[in-house]
């Protein structure tokens, strides 16, 4: 899978997360996808809703390890 952006959240706790995931997916292209490490284990649900709200695509979710990894596509 191509990611255009990637964004380290590690070590912040919502919504600082999903702010910060808005604020980069502003910055890419329509299509463009975008990967948040996040170890905020409300992360699954909280990327879930806002992909939901927003109209940008959730492409994957996964945990590996202490990290919890989304991959978003703009919209």
């Amino acid at each position: 899978m191509h990611i255009d952006l990637t964004l380290d959240t590690r070590g912040l706790n919502c919504p600082l997360p999903i702010l910060k995931a808005k604020k980069a997916l502003a910055t890419l292209q329509s299509g463009q996808s975008l990967q948040v490490t996040s170890t905020d284990p409300g992360s699954m649900r909280d990327f879930a809703a806002f992909a939901k709200q927003t109209g940008n695509e959730l492409l994957s979710q996964e945990t590996v390890g202490n990290d919890f990894i989304h991959v978003l596509k703009r919209r």
